[in-house]
């Protein structure tokens, strides 16, 4: 008897814009449905761990391709774990993830970059519907009764249908009823390329039938015998010299469903007291959703080249969780569940081991950032010329570093306070804008050998936007006596930066944080002259103290300032002010700043606030004024509106 079911609603909008939109790549359709094939076999391997007995009488697991010229139909097929009927109607009339409608948010129009995205949500077995205009889905689940298979069928409208039917083997044949401009894909050729080309790495035999030329019909004619088309062996385990760069950038692309290549990738078989083959890579672009932390993230776990978990978070740290690849394990047991992997000392082994790997990598492409006119020069004196062929490769490398540190370069610096013994490794790999360059290329390493004779510190400043940070008057000074400061503008900077108090023995000090103090690069005329201004002018300073007691921690003179009038500074150790308003926009609870006024004394407006009639007035003003400057807002807006109004008048 045949049911009737509605799609859930996503699924429907989903099929009409796989339907009318993403054609650019229609290829992409057979990798799905292939992957999804292995995935099964991948499953059925896993739970007949417990239970062989699902095995049935077929324990060589396989993916068939086949297609029918004359009825128009290609199937892929596998003897993997299958589907009951319910889970038919789960699986293919819904979608249960949460990422379908970001999904479809993400549909912009760009084919190309659209058709990237299916398999990314889990939504693959609906590429189908590029090339066909209906889907036959004949399953049975490993186990059940051959009365027990389910037939699905589909014409990617706004329904589907499902009834028993009787099925011998177990698994899942999915029938592609191929448009007429899908005919391309009646091809043996064609497939077997497609196949090669996305498909090669799967560690299962892909088989298609033999064919062979007819000459009564003039055309090749299908043989009833088999053959695998693929190598059959998982990519991860062939030796590095068999694997040729388009094979490693295509599996990364399967693996990862994104369509640009990657910056650069490692492959190594680990021995010692834990074994495993890692095959890790730093992607060019980042996800959409990096900074969502919902989202489940980590590399592929294998066990002896079975299939265990897609995201295995547990042997990578957060704040490399943009890597992509393979850990196959030797040590592991099959059985190893999420709880075990946090417990297990194998587990940790590995995770060092990948995080090692992948700040190497790291290192190597900062190291190459830059292409070098020259190899240096020799011990002898006589200076290297790179030849054609250094030159070629180092010119592959140049910019792959600040490319990558654009994409994830915030996410690296939370691994200033996630990973104590890689701290220092993490430090050398920062880059930052300051006030000597416009980039964001400026290494902590790069500062200190332009420190300036007698400086003592690394001077930063933290601020919402790259022109807030450039603009501040906190810089005045630093400029005025040509000391570099580094301009740091991601949200995650200031508690970054809570964790690392120094760099190769230079401690690191906000410019925005306590007292100014130059040291050396002050002279004694100078401190003089700044002791004797801030004498002269107490009688001022106490007055803007008590005009300011509920909103200045303290009012003091200062000699950072050279253009402007005042500025505002919290002590060392507190929230800066810039943290407490990101944490409160961001909902949390932050402990209330009162800031630190300093104001400079030879400006004419400071000048001026010596026997003022308005001189409360002036004082918020004041006060205001500075605190716009570093990109906060008044407190009452109107109450500062006013005042100005009233001076200019």
């Amino acid at each position: 008897m045949t049911t009737q079911h509605a799609f859930q609603a996503e699924v429907a909008q989903l099929l009409h814009l796989v339907t009318h939109s993403l054609y650019s790549n229609k290829d992409i359709f057979l990798r799905e449905l292939v992957s999804n094939a292995s995935d099964a076999c991948d499953k059925l391997r896993f739970e007949a761990l417990n239970d062989a007995a699902l095995y049935e009488n077929a324990p060589n697991l396989e993916v068939r391709v086949a297609f029918d010229k004359d009825a128009k139909t290609l199937t892929i097929t596998d003897n993997g774990i299958g589907m009951s009927e319910q889970e038919a109607i789960d699986h293919l009339g819904t979608i249960a993830k949460s990422g379908t409608k970001d999904f479809m948010s993400r549909l912009s129009g760009d084919q190309k970059k659209d058709a990237q995205l299916i398999g990314q949500f889990g939504v693959g077995f609906y590429s189908g519907f590029i090339v066909a205009d209906k889907i036959t889905v004949e399953s049975r689940r490993a186990g059940l009764a051959p009365e027990a298979g389910v037939r699905w069928v589909s014409g990617g409208s706004g329904d589907f249908e499902t009834e028993t039917i009787t099925r011998t083997e177990r698994g899942t044949s999915v029938i592609l009823h191929l448009r007429d401009d899908a005919s391309e894909y009646l091809n043996r050729w064609k497939l077997k390329t497609i196949i090669g080309k996305y498909s090669d790495h799967i560690s299962l035999p892909i088989l298609m039938q033999k064919e062979e030329w007819d000459k009564d019909k003039g055309e090749y004619v299908l043989q009833a015998d088999w053959e695998a088309i693929n190598s059959a062996s998982a990519l991860w385990t062939r030796a590095k010299k068999d694997i040729s760069e388009e094979q490693y950038t295509e599996f990364y692309k399967n693996i990862s469903y994104d369509s640009e290549a990657p910056l650069s990738w490692s492959h190594n078989r680990v021995e010692g007291s834990t074994e495993y083959t890692q095959l890790l890579y730093i992607p060019a672009k980042a996800p959409h959703d990096l900074w969502n932390r919902d989202k489940k993230a980590g590399v592929k776990l294998y066990v002896k080249r079975v299939f265990i978990m897609d995201d295995a978070e547990a042997l990578m740290p957060s704040y490399l969780r943009w890597v992509k690849g393979v850990i196959d394990s030797a040590d592991l047991p099959l059985n190893v569940s999420r709880e075990l992997l946090q417990e297990s000392r194998d587990v940790k082994a590995i995770r060092e081991g990948n995080t090692r790997r992948v700040l190497a990598m790291l290192e190597d492409l900062a190291k190459k950032d830059k292409l070098p006119a020259q190899a240096g020069e020799g011990a002898d004196g006589v200076t290297d010329v790179l030849s054609a062929e250094e030159k070629a490769e180092a010119e592959k490398m140049v910019g792959k570093y600040s490319a990558f540190y654009a994409e994830f370069g915030a996410v690296l610096k939370e691994g200033l306070g996630e990973d104590f013994g890689n701290r220092e490794r993490i430090a050398k790999l920062l880059r930052f804008a300051s006030t000597q360059s416009d980039t964001v290329s400026v290494s902590l390493a790069d500062y200190k050998a332009r420190m300036k004779e007698g400086q003592e510190a690394i001077y930063y400043i933290t601020a919402d936007t790259l022109a807030a940070a450039r603009n501040s008057p906190q810089l005045e000074v630093f400029r005025k006596k040509g000391i570099e400061v580094l301009l740091m503008t991601d949200r995650v900077d200031e508690w970054a930066l809570s964790f690392l108090h120094e760099f190769d023995g230079s401690p690191l000090q906000s410019v925005a944080k306590g007292a100014v103090d130059l040291g050396k690069l002050q002279d004694e005329e100078e401190k003089k002259a700044a002791e004797q201004a801030a004498e002269t002018f107490k009688p001022v300073l106490d007055r803007l103290k008590d005009s300011l007691k509920d909103r200045a921690k303290d009012v003091r003179a200062t000699s950072r300032l050279v253009d402007s009038p005042a500025c505002l500074v919290v002590e060392d150790g507190d929230y800066s002010m810039q943290l407490a308003r990101m944490l409160k926009q961001a909902g949390q609870k932050a402990p209330e700043v009162q800031p630190i006024l300093e104001v400079n004394p030879e400006h004419p407006l400071v000048k001026k606030l010596d026997g003022h009639v308005q001189f409360d007035d002036l004082a918020h003003i004041l006060f205001d004024q500075a605190l716009l400057a570093e990109g906060g807002l008044p407190e009452d807006p109107a109450a500062y509106v006013k005042r100005v109004n009233a001076l200019l008048v």
